[in-house]
């Protein structure tokens, strides 16, 4: 895999429209699908923690998407995963967390997350934040 920003697929082709989503609440989801699918992205889910390397090395994801907060995946564990496997390193993440969770957002932040913002941004703003990962040097509210 590239060591730049563009992504690649297992074809070789650089794919900046498959966001992989590891988010479990049904809420949060539905609100990326309707933010993003108008906008020609392609969204995979990850409904366990197995499935965020094994859909990240199938799609080669532009951004993957943590609800730092999920009960279901472990977000500390998956972006630790991330930012340590050579062929992940340079996916983008972004990230959401309650606002009030000091712990959670530096953690993250040690971690390597790309970008972390409060909850209600992330819902406000889906959209524009997807976009100033998958297309560097887009302005927007950081």
């Amino acid at each position: 895999m590239s060591t730049n920003s563009d992504q690649t697929d297992k074809t070789g082709q650089i794919d900046k429209k498959t966001i992989l989503v590891a988010v479990t609440d049904i809420f949060f989801y539905t609100k990326v699908r309707d933010a993003l699918a108008p906008q020609g992205y392609r969204l995979e889910k990850a409904r366990a923690q197995q499935d965020i390397a094994e859909k990240a090395a199938a799609t080669g994801p532009a951004v993957v998407l943590l609800d730092m907060n999920d009960q279901a995946i472990d977000a500390f564990q998956a972006l630790q995963m991330l930012k340590n496997d050579p062929r992940f390193k340079a996916i983008p993440v972004l990230a959401y967390a309650n606002h009030e969770e000091v712990d959670t957002w530096n953690r993250a932040k040690t971690l390597g997350v790309t970008k972390i913002v409060s909850r209600n941004e992330f819902s406000s703003r889906t959209r524009e934040l997807v976009d100033e990962l998958v297309t560097p040097g887009v302005k927007g509210k950081t």
